[in-house]
This record gives structure tokens, C-alpha cells and sequence, in this order.
């Protein structure tokens, strides 16, 4: 789907899809606890579906009930089974420690660029403490084996293998400990796993560097929880509001461990140094926003992780803003923008939702028109995003 956005003002109040890093979260502690689990979730997207995919094939029951999802009987383990990851490298990485920890096999597989994507120092450390698992990309055939001991990974690769770790290790029958040897970017995306972990009875022990992770603990279901609003998809329209839209964002948590909520921070430092270390997801709002804001110039540092995403999102947003006439120029770990009118033109969406919604924001102060390729990406963390956008007055045809 290709979709072309005339220049235009966004007005009116929005609210925020549900987190998916919280409801990744919160679907895997529900699948892994007995009893019943209601989580309050209003809405969907293809990363979460493979997620419920995913569990529903290891043997939880999960139905979508009036704005939840309801979660009972837990997961089984695999019987030779394909868990379809999607595009998800969350799902992937997530379960991936979970299936090695569970008696049972499976096969993991998953779409777009997610094969391509590396886990290497997961893989090392699942493999090192007995893990039987079979290919470094996918697809992967799991058959358990995962051992309780000291865990050690870089802090500078994924957060995603330490949640998943973080996940696994309190079911295994020893105790564990998991450190990072290097600083930990993306520590928020911990902390959320972390909270889920004690929202569902599991008891983990921070240490300087790491955790210490008792075994044979059980997931004990809360009851009801509640999704939070995601402020990653918030930060596209605040990002708006900074070249001049007036978007109101409800549902969001200004306590929430999420990351991400540092957005209203990191937009009043375009003009200056922006790292985004541990807000990655935020680097292609921030840097869209800043090449539309004439004689400013941005640098955004501690990006290179995202080269590895659903795109390379450096080489990906260079690229926009120079299409839209921007003026940017690519470092190894982030941009150097240099702020100015933006006439508009034709950008290509790389099949990766934040790079088509940095599009769209950035459109609204273009000159001209801007038609945005592959526009349906944002169906992967934000299926009504075009809705929302038509809702606020943007101006689109598609």
C-alpha cells in the first residue's frame, strides 16, 4: 500500500495503542502461570499476534474477549512444532530461552528479516549451559536441555536476551546468576521485563552488574493487569507537536518503566547531542523531526544496533530525509542532521513501521506532497496509525 500525505497541521486528541514490549511481556507471564489471566488490552498488531501464535502452539489457551485477552492453560512445551515468530525479534528472542528451559521441541522460524537477524551471544549462552538447539538463524529446532548456572552476555547487543533469559531461568530446578559484562543498553526494556516478573510472583535479586535468578519458582496469575499505553507510538504525534501539530496523547503512564516516556526530554535537545543508547526506537521520530527544523543542526549517537532492525534504520532514515531534501550525512553509530525546509517527494517505508510513521510526521511541514512506500508496515507495532492520522485532519490518499 503506498500512501501520499499533503502538507497539513495535526489537531485533536489520540489514544495510545496498547505497549507491545509490556504486552509481549504480560502474554508470556500469563502463559506460563495456572489460573486464569485478563489482560486489558485494546487492540492488536502483528508482532503481539505472533507472540499469541506462538503460545497457543506451545499449548496455552488465549482468547481475545472484548478488549482482552484471555489466558488460560498454561504452555506445555513443544511437540515438534514450528513456532512462526513472524518479523517479531522480540517473540523470537523471548521464547527462544523459554523453549530450551521447557521439556518438549520445537522449531523456530519467522519471516522478513527476522532469519537474517543475529543471536549469537544468546546462542552461545543457552548452548553453554546444555541447550539443544540446532541452526545460529533461523529457522532453529529447540529440543530443552537449558541448565541453571552463572550466565554471562555483553550489554551492548540485545536487552532482548536478557529478558528472555530473565523469563526462563526462575523455572529451572538451580539457581542462577545472569551479568552483564559490558554496559547494558536499553536498560528500560529490563526494567519492564522486571516488573511483569514481580507482577507474577517471581522473585529475582539485583546485583552490581546482573541478577540473581532463584530456581523452581512458579508464575502465579494476578488476576487482571492491564496493558499500558505505549509511548513509543506516542512519540510519533509529540513529535508532530513539535513542528507545530497540537496532538493531546491519552493512555499513557508518566510512571511507566518504559523508555521511551524520555521523548519530550529528547525532543527539546534537537540542536544539540541526542543519545539514544537506551531509547533506540526512538532515534527515527527524533531524527525526522530534526531535519525539518531549519538551522538546527543534530547529532544522534549511540545508534548502531539499529542497522540490525527491521531495516537498517541509520541507512533507512538517511535516506528518507534526503529524499523529502533533507540534509544528513551517516556515521557508523548515528546521523549528523542539518535542519532546513523540507520540500517534499517520494520515500521508500523499507518494510519497517517506524521509519514509514517518521515519514508521515515529517510530511506534514513538507513543501509538497510526500507519498510513503509500503505504507502498510505500521501494521507490525501500529495497525490504526493511518486511522488515527486521517482522525487528527492529516491529509492522505491511499
Amino acid at each position: 500500500m503506498n500512501v501520499t500525505i499533503h502538507p497539513k497541521a495535526l489537531h485533536g486528541a489520540v489514544t495510545a495503542p496498547p505497549s507491545k514490549s509490556h504486552v509481549h511481556r504480560l502474554l508470556i507471564a500469563a502463559a506460563l502461570s495456572s489460573g486464569k489471566t485478563a489482560i486489558h488490552c485494546p487492540g492488536e498488531n502483528a508482532d503481539i499476534d505472533a507472540t499469541v501464535r506462538c503460545l497457543r502452539t506451545l499449548g496455552a489457551e488465549i482468547q481475545a474477549e472484548n478488549d482482552c485477552w484471555i489466558v488460560s492453560s498454561p504452555v506445555k512445551g513443544g511437540a515438534g512444532d514450528a513456532l512462526d515468530c513472524g518479523e517479531s525479534g522480540s517473540t523470537l528472542r523471548f521464547l527462544l530461552p523459554l523453549c530450551a528451559a521447557l521439556n518438549g521441541s520445537c522449531t523456530l522460524t519467522g519471516s522478513g528479516r527476522l532469519p537474517s537477524r543475529p543471536n549469537g551471544p544468546l546462542l552461545d549462552a543457552l548452548r553453554g549451559h546444555g541447550a539443544n538447539i540446532q541452526g545460529d538463524f533461523l529457522p532453529m529446532a529447540v529440543n530443552g536441555g537449558l541448565q541453571a548456572g552463572a550466565y554471562a552476555l555483553p550489554g551492548n547487543v540485545s536487552s532482548q536476551y536478557f529478558t528472555g533469559l530473565l523469563i526462563a531461568l526462575p523455572l529451572l530446578s538451580g539457581d542462577s546468576t545472569l551479568v552483564y559484562t559490558s554496559p547494558l543498553e536499553s536498560m528500560p526494556y529490563v526494567d519492564v521485563t522486571l516488573s511483569v516478573l514481580k507482577q507474577f510472583g517471581i522473585q529475582i535479586e539485583t546485583l552490581d552488574n546482573g541478577w540473581r535468578i532463584p530456581g523452581n519458582q512458579a508464575y502465579v496469575s494476578p488476576g487482571t493487569v492491564n496493558a499500558e499505553g505505549d509511548w513509543s507510538a506516542a512519540a510519533f504525534w509529540l513529535g508532530a507537536n513539535a513542528l507545530g501539530s497540537a496532538v493531546t496523547v491519552n493512555g499513557l503512564n508518566p510512571a511507566s518503566c518504559q523508555g521511551d516516556k524520555a521523548i519530550t526530554k529528547l525532543l527539546a535537545q534537537i540542536g544539540g547531542e541526542i543519545d539514544v543508547t537506551d531509547t533506540p526506537d526512538l532515534m527515527p521520530i527524533l531524527s525526522a523531526v530534526a531535519a525539518a527544523i531549519s538551522d538546527k543542526t543534530t547529532r544522534i549517537i549511540g545508534a548502531a544496533r539499529l542497522r540490525l532492525k527491521e531495516s537498517d534504520r541509520l541507512s533507512a532514515m538517511a535516506e528518507t530525509i534526503r529524499a523529502l531534501g533533507g540534509k544528513v550525512e551517516e556515521l557508523p553509530d548515528g546521523l549528523i542532521i542539518h535542519g532546513t525546509r523540507l520540500r517534499g517527494g517520494t520515500v521508500d517505508g523499507h518494510n519497517d513501521h517506524r521509519v514509514v510513521m517518521s515519514a508521515a510526521i515529517a510530511a506534514t511541514v513538507c513543501e509538497g506532497p510526500v507519498t510513503i512506500l509500503g505504507a502498510e508496515a505500521v501494521n507490525k507495532s501500529y495497525p490504526d496509525f493511518w486511522k488515527d492520522f486521517e482522525a487528527l485532519g492529516g491529509c492522505s490518499d491511499g
